[in-house]
Order: structure tokens, then sequence, then C-alpha cells
């Protein structure tokens, strides 16, 4: 049994009665087992104390939507739209990956999201097992799905759905469990609906939710209207995509019967902010959503369209993008904002029995901030600070499964300096391939 003694800090524990606590945390193997004010009693003779009093604790962050390997991409293509940005730029490169490609990419994504406070991730991409093994080493969770493209011959669509089962199944509760996959066909439009069908029914078959994109652009919605007759909820529900639990990236463009729908069925969003801003694909209708009580959590998309992982960002501009769009300057509170990262994305991915909170039971997936520095005064408001002021490079420790993977500020189970080279090498071999 190993255990750990957090002293004299300050819990941002996500829960609304007492949303911070200053005092003590416990962690048992790989679970919360004390939190409180007062001094903690009967611990183990060979506990690990760490001081507290100069950091905030609070619980890791999800991100529910990204590419880990196009992280290879980041600065390759800026400034252009959606369809040019991927058919011309995106699809052509990431057409040359090998393995070691997707692995490298992978591992410079798991860097930055570790480093900047990201306990768990989902990602969406093919060579999924190259993206699943540095996961594992790395220690972080991850919520995996090989995401595939139905633009091809049958021959090649039933090879692709063949390997995206052998995936999810084959990984699905793997690395002591930080590990689960879904199924996910890539979009209603790069799949034909025949196509979705046996995508659903997989889900169904092998008991695992769906995640795709959807709505991510006008564009999109009105070629799905021109080639099924409907926009992309409708068509999704009618081809049985939210009969299995469900995660949609982006929901951008929704309409008020959209938004009834997805909060009737149950189906999660995943906000992605800034890289929609960044390619001009709108602002998604994020106070609507959370006032029809969907479940809407923060993703960054890939570092690609973004270009960094640090969910912090997101949160900022969650909580000040939906004010300036609604002249409404209570519309996504911090609070909320911060929940959307924790509490929110552990929903979206079926976890928040286990994640997203600091509470005795749930599983050790925590960070520590170093709030000793000036845009962290005057010690007025702890979650006003990390939302309006915060930023992933405050994180200084981070914990997942109780095992500390980020020590002063350093991966602990991974080469940063070989994963680095890497990575360079690996994008200058896609520029002369």
């Amino acid at each position: 049994m190993s255990q750990i003694w957090i002293e004299n800090g300050l819990f941002i524990t996500m829960d609304d009665a007492s949303p911070s606590i200053a005092g003590h945390m416990v962690v048992t193997n790989d679970r919360i087992t004390y939190l409180g004010a007062e001094a903690p009693e009967q611990l183990e003779s060979g506990v690990q104390k760490v001081d507290g009093s100069k950091l905030a604790f609070m619980p890791g962050l999800i991100n529910t939507h990204g590419h880990a390997a196009m992280s290879l991409l980041r600065g390759y293509s800026d400034d252009q739209n959606l369809q040019v940005w991927l058919e011309q730029k995106m699809w052509p490169m990431e057409g040359k990956y090998m393995d070691r490609d997707t692995r490298a990419g992978s591992a410079l994504a798991i860097v930055e999201m570790l480093r900047s406070g990201t306990t768990a991730f989902v990602d969406m991409y093919d060579r999924m097992d190259q993206v699943a093994e540095m996961a594992e080493q790395g220690g972080i969770r991850g919520i995996l799905t090989r995401g595939v493209i139905g633009l091809c011959p049958e021959d090649v669509q039933k090879a692709k759905l063949e390997e995206a089962i052998a995936f999810a199944r084959d990984w699905n509760g793997k690395a002591d469990g930080r590990i689960t996959t879904m199924i996910s066909p890539h979009a209603p439009y790069t799949c034909p609906p025949a196509y979705i069908e046996k995508f659903v029914q997989a889900a169904h078959d092998y008991n695992l939710p769906l995640h795709t994109h959807m709505s991510e652009t006008l564009a999109e919605v009105e070629q799905n209207v021109r080639d099924y007759g409907l926009r992309p909820v409708e068509h999704l529900d009618r081809l049985g995509f939210f009969s299995r639990p469900s995660l949609v990236a982006h929901a951008v463009h929704l309409n008020d019967m959209e938004i009834e729908l997805l909060a009737e069925k149950g189906v999660a969003v995943s906000h992605n902010p800034v890289s929609n801003l960044k390619l001009a694909s709108g602002i998604a209708r994020v106070t609507d959503l959370l006032r029809a009580g969907v479940t809407v959590s923060l993703g960054t998309d890939s570092a690609a369209s973004n270009n960094n992982l640090d969910l912090f960002e997101e949160i900022r501009f969650a909580a000040l993008l939906h004010k300036g769009a609604s002249g409404d300057p209570t519309a996504v509170p911090a609070m909320e904002a911060l929940k959307l990262a924790t509490v929110n994305g552990a929903k979206a991915v079926w976890q928040q029995d286990r994640i997203g909170a600091l509470r005795e039971g749930l599983k050790a997936d925590f960070i520590a901030i170093d709030i000793e520095q000036p845009h962290f005064y005057p010690k007025t408001d702890i979650v006003s600070h990390l939302v309006y002021s915060g930023s992933g490079r405050d994180v200084k420790h981070v914990w997942i499964d109780g095992r500390q993977v980020v020590r002063n500020g350093a991966c602990t189970m991974l080469d940063e300096e070989k994963i680095r080279y890497e990575a360079q090498a690996s994008f200058e071999r896609l520029l002369q391939a």
C-alpha cells in the first residue's frame, strides 16, 4: 500500500456546497481517501508527505476532443477555412504518416497535455495502437477511438471498420483501466449513411460509446441537407447514432429543435472554442445547450488547428467568448467554465464516478498549481484567478491514479528531449516525402 499526505494545501473540490477547502488530502494507492480541514488520523507509517502550502490543488483537466498525432503539423497551415485547411493541407500530409510519425506526434501531445494539467484525453485518429502505447507509457488516462473516414471503396470501408472494432475491443480497459475506447465514424459528411449504421451496430455489439464530428461548419450542415434532406442532428438520430451513449465534437451550428433533441437523447457536446475561432467555424450555442441540460465539455481539437493543447486557455475562452457573443457578462461564470473541463468532462466520457472532482472515493487524478506568482495575488477568489489569470504553465505537479507523472514541471515517465527530437525528425521526413 502507498499513501500520500498533502499538508496545508488549498483544494478546489468542484463541489457546489464547498468549492474550496484549506486543509489536507490523503491518497491511498489510486484513490482519494481523505479530504478535510483537519489533519488526518491513522496514516501508514511510511506515508509520503507533500507540502501544499504554496500550491492550489484541483482535479486534472479532461480534454474531450483531439487528434494527438496532428501535433506534428502545428504551424504547418494557419489562417485557412476548414475545408481548405483539411482537404488541401492536412489530409495530404497525414496520408504520408507511418507508425513512427503517429507515435512521435502522440508522444509530443501527451507531454504537452500532462505538463499543462490535462490528465485524461479523448483521441480520434488512425494507427491508434501507437497512440494507446504512448498513453500507457506516459501514465495519462485516454478515451481512444480509431476515427474512420468512409470516402473509399467498400472493401476499404470494411477493413477500416474491422480495424476500428479490433482496436476498441483489444484496448478497452488496458493500462490498469486508464484506457477506455469508443467507436467513431469521422463525420456525417465523410461517412455514407449505411456505413454509419454499421458503426452504430458495432457499438451495440461491443457495448461501446460513439464519437463523431458534427455540425462544425455551416457549409457542412448545408451539404448534409443537400445530400440527405436533413440537418446532421436529425440525420444521425435517424441512423440510430444516439441510441448509444454519444459524444459529438463542435456542434457549432444548431437550431432550437436540435438542441432539444440532443438534450432528450443525453448526447454530450465537446466545445472547442479556440479551434472553432481560428478556423472561423463559428461560435457554438453553449449557453443554450447548458440551459437545455446538455452536458457541455471542452476540447482543444488538434495542435494543428489550435495551436496548443492548454485546456486552461479553452476554459478562459469559454468564459469570455459567450459573454461577448451574448452581451451577458453572467453567461458562463468562472465556476461554470472550470466545470466544463472537470466535472462536465468526466460526465461527457461517462466517468463521473471516477474522475472530474476532488472527493473521497474518486480516482486520484489531480494537479498542483503554483499560486505564489503575481497573477494569483491578491488572494481573493482562487476560482476566478484560475479561470481568468491562470494557464497551463502554472502547473507544477500532476498525479494520475495516485502516481506522480509530472514533478516540478517535468514528466516523470517520458523522455521529453527524445520526444522533441523525434517529433522534429518526423515532421522533416513528412515534408520531404
